[in-house]
């Protein structure tokens, strides 16, 4: 049985459907613990001239009575979308941290939907601590630094600066998110995030990927988008330095909205790169 057959397909995600009724399509991957709210400086610039749809993933948001999450069965419900709701039934696909790991995935599993992509941080080799990462010590982490803190208005802002470099005016969103969050959702996220490899086929895939890292990013982060760029024939690899933390330049679409709505104007019409973007060495 092929692992389409055995998706609960039945179950739709929660979409966002913004923008223009005839313009191209862009589809909006978010990260692990947030939800496509994390895009709203995106859409509420881009929505003039594109169609946007921003979902929000299983077990996050609006979606989070679809279980488990796992990139694999992500990336199918994505198809399903593009196929459905984007204009011509093709897309440009957005995608940071595990939504750019969702990303990597749909350009194996279903490149004739893809357009163009854009990939920021995507994780396709295991941090030194990954060995460690089992389920049960994953539920105690969550055990111990999430649960016992969800009223504590302090902790959850303390965890969106420096943690998820989440700016001030999105805690609300935030703190919803985080009060979600339950030992299964946590840890399917933890699994899926640290246990997806560097897939093969890379070489094939000849829609134009533009693959993006933070300069103060982890190194293994790094080493990522610089592989992944290399193995990509129709790609380019930039790196983003914002002179803050390493979760500032991960999250950096809510940094720095209009360097990253640019960067995103520039690459699916095939325009020259914001000079601010630096080449990935």
């Amino acid at each position: 049985m092929s692992y389409q057959e055995k998706s609960n397909l039945t179950s739709k995600m929660y979409v966002q459907e913004r923008g223009s009724s005839t313009a191209p399509t862009l589809v909006f991957l978010h990260g692990g613990g947030g939800a496509g709210w994390m895009w709203q400086p995106q859409v509420e610039q881009l929505e003039q001239d594109y169609h946007c749809l921003v979902p929000d993933l299983p077990e996050h948001g609006q979606s989070r009575a679809i279980k488990p999450f796992t990139i694999k069965d992500s990336a199918i419900r994505i198809a399903r979308i593009i196929r459905q709701q984007a204009h011509g039934g093709k897309a440009h696909i957005i995608g940071i941290s595990a939504g750019a790991q969702i990303g990597v995935e749909l350009l194996l599993s279903a490149p004739e939907l893809i357009d163009h992509a854009i990939l920021s941080s995507p994780l396709l080799y295991p941090l030194p601590t990954t060995r460690f990462y089992n389920p049960m010590l994953m539920a105690a982490t969550f055990r111990g630094l999430v649960q016992p803190f969800k009223q504590n208005e302090k902790y959850i802002r303390f965890n969106m600066k420096w943690a998820a470099g989440v700016p001030e005016k999105y805690f609300s969103q935030f703190q919803e998110n985080f009060q979600q969050t339950t030992v299964e959702s946590f840890t399917h996220v933890m699994q899926e995030n640290l246990n997806f490899g560097l897939p093969a086929g890379l070489k094939s895939i000849q829609m134009p990927t533009l693959v993006v890292v933070g300069r103060k990013e982890y190194r293994t982060m790094r080493r990522s988008a610089r592989e992944l760029a290399r193995l990509l024939p129709k790609s380019q690899g930039r790196m983003v330095s914002l002179g803050g933390r390493v979760a500032w330049d991960h999250n950096w679409n809510l940094q720095a909205p209009e360097l990253f709505n640019r960067m995103v104007r520039a690459w699916v019409e095939d325009k020259p790169l914001p000079s601010e973007l630096q080449p990935l060495k």
